[in-house]
Order: structure tokens, then C-alpha cells, then sequence
């Protein structure tokens, strides 16, 4: 019902944005070079991707070789020349290049996995073979054999999709002239539209980070916008079809999970295999149907610990594959209607027993994803996915028996989203449409009363370029609604996206009979994105209180009005003390519904980039008083006090060897908080085929207004209940290290281990003096006791009403970690080896944490999870 829904939608959605086309005017494309290279068809033997370029065939191809400084000297002729070739025949795409070097011994040429970053020359074609002059696929190889490919689906450099992963071949050596490089791009792995002649657009760039140098055949000025809109162009491809698009990758795993548990834990080992796959089907020369069945991300990197005291839930960023390739397709402007991580997601439902084995993530049974781009300029996006019922199981001692229980019910998830390239600015036109709907049964027992049956959301955006993008006007509006029985509804509205229930909002209302919910957001944004001086921008925006998203997107608060504004100054020439610079000033702020201001932040940000590439980034914030509707927690507004914060980051250029970081924040508050952060970073390669990233953080801070629990029996001013806050003394520390060690670019081993420590200790308890007020009343003043037991708990005494608050002071011990073995066997077919941690510990002692408690997370218990996964990569032409 609900992919049906969708695809009604879409064809109506499809129908105006067809008509919105109509609209504008058959205009010429933005500015593109005039700058051309031939590709030469081989006759004869293909060549031999072997990085050596000693075959004759190479001799019979254009040089290509007009390359132009971006850095150090924009506009500069090179430091050191390039010379590319480009060969085809009906399979694939060849490139040779042969880079110049006035000291050959200085080219490093370190050995990563693919994708991964290093001090390493590099050689890029980026290719847009549609000749749309907005998205392009970018191939990559070092002087080190490491490739690297990214898709833009975007008229930008550098916001560019790097799971995209074609199976592809390059081969790289360094020699006494330099380094030479081949690549061999299937046409398979790139898309286009059928022709008698092909004429792609393309540009060309080498790295040289020992120089900070870096070359374009097609240079875009820094001061000026675009990327595949100011390609050159690449003709003489003839005679070549889009091939056949079938891609098969079936996989085979399994796993075994060893926790710290009790003996006689029937689930204390568990033992598993999986099997499924994934699916590549071209659909024309246009679309791409991706479907998986039974996926498995055992190999994919744990979450980074926290110790979340908000009101708010935590997102994480997607780490999977499946749902990272193509998402840019599928996310537009405005709200987040599509978050990926809910499919998959921690079960919602719980399960208790003497022992109990709950699943940490929702089985997806299965999932099909279409996207591409169609040759009016129409780019298309559509997601479903189902996830059947999950179980724990649980087990009961008196009777020696082994219970399934319900956690999560059958829910099939859907996304469908186009967008319109209109006008030579290539202006876009979009909607997004989202659904979700639960399949509740008899074995689902309370999960109806917790989730909403059905949920959709979606809208339209728009982006309008003027002046080749350096001006534009952006906006969107979108709508969501909401149904289930009236307790999944009322949870909804107590939820701290929401808070139906304050008492003192006299413009929304809690209603316990609710079975349904809408709402709606709208946002309307100008800004002027090139030029060598100034930048601006400013922004309205509107959530109303109704407007919920969470079933299948992400949102933290409805019921706001926001605004912000930004100005800055800048330089992209160098001049006598920087390369360039950037000074900014920024005022946000907001209110609910009711007109109450929420929050008014000022903020003035500088940075500076020195002629040795080193950055320096200083930012000031100043926040003024306001109110929030969200510290008492379903409770009445709440004043916030004033304060003030400094952050500096300092950091030396990406060329360098050995890359570091430092960066300090102080935060002040007039209500008694305080926090300083100190962190940085280094990443170290002792040989070329080691790399070692170590990035420590620290941090102190106090909270004043740290909620503890809503008590009743409280004052007639206060609603006759008690809004119990305290200060909070935190510490917290960690370290993400990681450690790479690359034999081959195929065949590398990758670690990744963060030790974690936080503590909390309350003092000075108190309650909301009254509504809208930033104090307190001080347990122990104003006729009131409170004494501390032995347990760590208080009780307080005021006149005849005597109440315990707990103990929630912490210490929190985490240590997560991840070793895998990646062999890319055959081209597309990888192995993996999976080793991963995770141990925690908690108590009350509320001890502020130091580099001592690193060492003690090592040795907390937990559970260790093996795997091994082997997956085949074919196609079928």
C-alpha cells in the first residue's frame, strides 16, 4: 500500500515538475571552457595496464598537456608538466599520463587501501558523460597505485560521493623522470546516453603535495563557482553503445559473538551464518536498480561512544554502503525526511527474563534502490525496503525454557524523489516523498501503543542559480502526518520533539484521544556564493508544532520559528601575510509557536591560511538571555541565561608528511556553567605502508541547569509540581586511533579502537523558581533541608512534604574497537576478516576522569564478535 501510495505521488510530482521545465527557456549551458581533447580509438592490441605506457599504441594518441596553477599561483603555468593520453575502444576508456619531476626521489608514493588519503602525488579525470555540465565521476590514482573514485551529483568539486565504488584498474610507477600512470575505465562502471559520436566532459588534475601545487587542464578561479559546468570537453569516441548493466555480488559469512556473562547464560556464545547478496541492473543507458537481499555490514565501523544527558536523540552518520551510494539522490533541500540508519535500527520494543539475547539492530530482509539521471535533465531517486518482524529471545531459570518475544514489528519503508535541472544556472525544481507503515500482529503486544502505523512526509524544494551560481535563492515546503492508536499518538506529543503538555502553552493542546497528527515546515534562504570580497547569506524557516518526521527521518524539535544571517569577508589571492582569508559575523535565533524567543546566538568567525598552508580558525560566540520550552521537559517555559565562548583550531596544509591539529573551546555562562575542550589530532606514516592517526580529546564542564525528574506535591505556581534540576560537574576523555598497514592497494589491514571515559557529579539540587524564571530555589535554603545518605541519594524536606532525589552521579567506562582484513581477491570480489570489541562498565562514584581511565576501559568487560565474509563480484554483459 505504501510504495503504491508513493508511486502515485510521484507521477503527479513528475507531471509538475515537467510542467515547471516548460517554463524556462532552452538557454546555453554555464560557462564552459573551450578547451578540447581528442580520444583516439586503438586499432590493434589494447594496452596492458601495467603503469609502464611502453607500448607503441601510446605513441598513436593526442598529448594533452595545457595544464594551469590553481596553487600555489592561480593562474601560473605549472611547476612541473603533465602530459595525458586517452585511448578507447568498445569496452573501455584508457588514460596514460607521464608526470614530470624535477627530483624524482622526493615523489612519495605511500600504499593505502583505496579510498584512503596520503601525502601521495595524485592524477584525476573527471568525467561527465552525459554532458549535462552538473554531474561528473571523478577516477583517481596515485603515484603510490592506490585508486580512489567519487560520483558528483552536484555541480561541485568537493561535495562528492566517495562510496561510490566502480571496479576499475590503474597501476602507478615512479621512475627516474618522474611517474607514469594507466587506468582502465570499463564503460560499464560510468553512464551515457547512446550516440554515434560521444562528446563527455572532462577535466584533468594533478597533485603535487611536496609543492602544494595543484594542476587543472580546466582551472575554475577560487573566487568562482562550478565544477562539471566548466569542463573542457572530450570527443572522438564513435561507435560506442552503453553496454549491458548486470552486476551480481553474492556474499557468504559467518560470525561468532563471545560476551562476559554468567556461566550458565544459554546465550552467552552465539553462533551464526549468514548468506544474501547485491544486485546492479542498468535500466537504459540512464537508471541504475540496485536491490539487496539479507545484507550484512558486519565489516562496517562501530559508533563513536557518548553519554547523551539532552532530551534529544543522538544521530549518527550512515556507514553502510548500500545506503550511502546514491543518497545524495534521495536527499534535497530542507527538512531530513530521509534518515537511512532508522532501517536497521535498534529495535524499539524490550524483552526481560533471566537472561536475554535482544538483537542490537532490525534484520532487513531485503531492499531496492533506483537512481540515475534522465536526459531532460530529470535526476530520480526511489528507495523501498522491508524489514520483517524481529525477535529476542529470553530465558527463564524455574523452568528451563528458551521464549521468543516481539521487539519489533513487520515495517516496510518507502523514498521516491526527483528533481528538475532547469535554466542554464542549472536551477533545480524537486519533491521527496517518504512512507512508512507497521504491520502490527497478536505477537506485537504493546509495540502499537509505542509506534505509529503509518508515516509520511515529504514536500518541495527549489534551488534558483543567477549568474552561474553566484547568486541563488533556495527554499522548501513540506508536510508530514502521522497515524497509530491514540497511545503511539499521545507518546508522540509528549515527546521532546513536541511537549504537548506544557502547562503555560496556551497554542497546543494534549490530546489523549488523538489518532493522528500533521504538520508542515517551510523555509525561504538567499545567498551570494562567489566572488572575491563579499558573502552573504539569511534564512527564514517554520517547523509547526505538529510536524513529525521521526518515523523514517530525523528531527530534534518541532514548534520553531527560525532566522540567521551571515556576512563575511574574504580574499582567495594571496597577499603579503596570507595566502588568503575569511572573516564572518553571524546572528541566529528563534521562537516557539507562541511568540516566545528561544534562543538569540552572535557569532564572529575568522580564519587564515599562511603562506606555509598552515590554517588558523577563530571563532567568538556571545548567546543572550532567552527562554526554552524544552529544560523542564514537558513542563513550563524556563528562563536561559547569557554567555560567551572562544574556540581556535591551528592545523598544518594536507601536503604534509605528518599531519596535526590542535584546537582549544572555553565556554561562560552568567548562571555559573563553564566547559573548556582541548583535542587535536596527528597522522603519522613511519614507512609507506603504515599510517597511524591518534586523535585525543578532553574535556571539563558544569552545567547549572542539568534536569533530574518532574515530582508532584509541588507549589500552585509551578503547575503543583516540583521541575528538580541540579549542577552537573562533568569530565570526559577519549581517543580515536586508528592504524592502517597496506601490502598491497588490494590487501590491506585496518584498526580502529576509541577508549572512553565520562563522569557526572550533581550538586546544589533545587526547583524551578517559577515559570519563565532562570533560577531555582536551593534545596537547603528558603525553608527547605536536604540531606545526603549513605546510598549517594538526598532527601529533601520542604514544610510537610519530605521527597528522595537518587543518586545519578556516574562514572562511565567504554572501549570500542575494529580490526579488519580487506583482500579485493579478484577485481570487485573482496575478503574480510572482522575482529570487534565493545566493553563498558559503569558505577557512582562520579570521579572526574583522566588518562588513567583509558587504561581502565581496556579491561571493563564485554563481548567480542568474529566474522568472516567473502563476497564474488561478476557481470554479465
Amino acid at each position: 500500500m505504501i510504495l503504491r501510495y508513493i508511486g502515485l505521488s510521484a507521477a503527479r510530482g513528475g507531471l509538475v515538475l515537467a510542467a515547471l521545465a516548460l517554463v524556462f527557456t532552452a538557454e546555453a549551458r554555464g560557462q564552459a571552457s573551450p578547451k578540447t581533447a581528442r580520444a583516439t580509438r586503438i586499432e590493434g592490441d589494447r594496452p596492458v595496464i601495467n603503469g609502464r605506457m611502453d607500448e607503441a599504441v601510446w605513441e598513436t594518441a593526442e598529448v594533452i598537456s595545457s595544464f594551469v596553477q590553481r596553487s600555489p599561483d592561480e593562474g601560473a603555468q605549472p611547476l612541473q608538466q603533465t602530459r595525458v593520453y586517452i585511448l578507447y575502444d568498445d569496452e573501455a576508456l584508457y588514460i596514460g599520463a607521464r608526470m614530470a619531476s624535477d627530483d624524482p626521489s622526493a615523489i612519495a608514493a605511500p600504499v593505502t587501501r583505496r579510498d584512503g588519503f596520503s601525502n601521495a602525488e595524485r592524477l584525476t579525470i573527471s568525467l561527465d558523460p552525459y554532458l549535462d555540465r552538473r554531474t561528473a565521476y571523478s577516477f583517481s590514482v596515485t603515484s603510490g597505485g592506490v585508486r580512489s573514485d567519487q560520483y558528483h551529483a552536484n555541480d561541485n568539486e568537493h561535495r562528492a560521493q566517495s562510496q561510490y565504488n566502480p571496479v576499475w584498474h590503474a597501476v602507478a610507477r615512479v621512475d627516474s623522470a618522474g611517474w607514469t600512470a594507466e587506468m582502465k575505465i570499463p564503460y560499464s562502471q560510468i553512464r551515457f546516453t547512446r550516440a554515434e559520436e560521444q562528446v563527455w566532459g572532462m577535466n584533468l588534475r594533478r597533485w603535487t603535495p611536496t609543492l602544494n601545487a595543484s594542476d587543472y587542464w580546466v582551472m575554475v578561479p577560487s573566487s568562482e563557482t562550478g565544477f562539471a559546468s566548466r569542463f573542457g570537453t572530450l570527443e572522438g569516441l564513435k561507435n560506442v553503445l552503453p553496454p549491458r548493466r548486470v552486476e551480481l555480488l553474492p556474499y557468504v559469512a559467518g560470525e561468532a559473538t563471545a560476551a562476559n556473562r554468567a556461566q550458565d547464560d544459554p546465550f552467552r556464545t552465539v553462533l551464526g551464518n549468514r548468506f544474501g547478496g547485491d544486485a546492479k541492473l542498468g535500466i537504459g543507458s540512464n537508471l541504475t536498480l540496485d536491490l539487496t537481499v539479507n545484507p550484512d555490514f558486519g565489516q562496517v565501523e562501530a559508533d563513536p561512544a557518548e553519554v547523551n544527558l539532552t532530551q534529544f536523540e543522538t544521530f549518527f552518520d550512515e556507514r553502510r554502503p548500500f545506503f550511502i551510494e546514491g543518497n545524495e539522490l534521495l536527499t534535497g533541500q530542507g527538512p531530513d525526511y530521509y534518515y537511512s540508519r532508522r532501517i536497521g535500527a535498534r529495535p524499539h520494543g524490550n524483552a526481560s527474563g533471566d537472561f536475554v539475547d535482544r538483537p542490537n539492530n532490525t534484520t532487513i530482509a531485503g531492499a531496492a534502490k533506483l537512481t540515475g539521471r534522465l536526459a531532460s535533465g530529470l535526476s530520480v531517486g526511489a528507495l523501498a525496503s522491508v524489514t520483517p518482524r524481529e525477535l529476542a529471545r529470553t530465558f527463564d531459570r524455574s523452568s528451563d525454557t528458551v521464549e521468543f518475544v516481539s521487539v519489533e514489528a513487520p515495517t516496510g519503508f518507502g523514498v521516491i524523489r526527483l528533481q528538475q535541472e532547469l535554466g542554464r544556472s542549472q536551477s533545480t525544481v524537486g519533491a521527496t516523498l517518504t512512507g512508512v507503515h507497521r504491520g502490527f500482529g497478536e505477537r506485537d503486544g504493546e509495540l502499537g501503543g509505542l509506534l505509529h502505523r503509518n508515516a509520511y512526509s515529504g514536500g518541495a524544494d527549489w534551488r534558483l542559480r543567477f549568474k552561474d551560481g553566484e547568486y541563488e535563492l533556495t527554499g522548501y515546503a513540506g508536510f508530514s502526518h502521522v497515524r497509530g492508536d491514540a497511545a503511539a499518538l499521545e507518546r508522540t506529543q509528549r515527546s521532546s520533539a513536541h511537549y504537548f503538555q506544557r502547562p503555560d502553552a496556551d497554542y497546543v493542546t494534549l490530546d489523549p484521544t488523538r489518532t493522528s497528527l500533521s504538520g508542515y515546515a517551510l523555509s525561504i534562504r538567499g545567498d551570494k556564493n562567489a566572488g572575491r570580497h563579499i558573502l552573504w547569506g539569511a534564512q527564514m524557516s517554520a517547523r509547526s508544532p505538529g510536524f513529525e518526521i521521526n518515523d523514517l527521518g530525523r528531527l530534534n524539535s518541532a514548534d520553531a520559528v527560525d532566522f540567521n544571517a551571515d556576512i563575511q569577508i574574504r580574499d582567495t589571492q594571496p597577499g603579503k601575510l596570507f595566502r588568503n582569508y575569511r572573516i564572518g559575523t553571524s546572528i541566529r535565533g528563534g521562537w516557539n509557536f507562541g511568540g516566545v524567543r528561544q534562543s538569540t546566538v552572535l557569532q564572529n568567525n575568522t580564519r587564515v591560511t599562511f603562506h606555509n598552508f598552515w590554517d588558523l580558525t577563530l571563532r567568538t560566540t556571545r548567546t543572550l538571555r532567552a527562554q526554552s520550552d524544552f529544560l523542564t521537559r514537558g513542563g513550563p517555559s524556563m528562563g536561559t541565561g547569557s554567555g560567551w565562548g572562544f574556540n581556535a583550531r591551528v592545523s598544518n596544509g594536507y601536503s604534509a608528511a605528518t599531519r596535526m591539529r590542535v584546537s582549544g573551546d572555553y565556554k561562560n555562562g552568567e548562571l555559573g556553567g563553564w566547559s573548556y575542550t582541548f583535542g587535536g589530532g596527528i597522522t603519522l606514516r613511519p614507512i609507506p605502508a603504515w599510517q597511524l592517526s591518534i586523535d585525543p580529546s578532553y574535556t571539563r564542564s558544569v552545567n547549572p541547569r542539568q534536569y533530574i525528574g518532574t515530582y508532584d506535591n509541588g507549589r500552585d505556581v509551578t503547575f503543583g509540581n516540583r521541575y528538580i534540576f541540579g549542577f552537573i560537574e562533568r569530565s570526559r576523555i577519549s581517543a580515536k586511533i586508528r592504524m592502517d598497514y597496506a601490502f598491497t592497494p588490494n590487501l590491506t589491514v585496518e584498526a580502529y579502537a576509541e577508549p572512553f571515559a565520562s563522569s557526572g557529579r550533581y550538586f546544589d539540587h533545587g526547583e524551578l523558581e517559577a515559570p519563565r524564571s532562570r533560577d531555582l530555589i536551593t534545596y537547603g535554603t528558603q525553608g527547605t533541608t536536604i540531606v545526603e545518605e549513605e546510598d549517594g541519594s538526598y532527601s529533601v524536606t520542604d514544610g510537610a512534604e519530605t521527597f528522595s532525589i537518587p543518586n545519578r552521579d556516574f562514572n562511565v567506562l567504554s572501549f570500542r574497537s575494529n580490526l579488519v582484513v580487506r583482500w579485493e581477491w579478484l577485481p570487485g570480489s573482496t575478503f574480510f576478516l572482522v575482529w570487534q570489541q565493545s566493553r563498558s562498565a559503569e558505577d557512582q562514584t562520579g570521579e572526574i576522569v583522566g588518562a588513567d581511565s583509558l587504561r581502565d576501559a581496556l579491561r571493563a568487560p564485554g563481548l567480542n564478535f568474529f566474522a568472516a565474509k567473502l563476497t564474488y563480484w561478476f557481470s554479465v554483459h
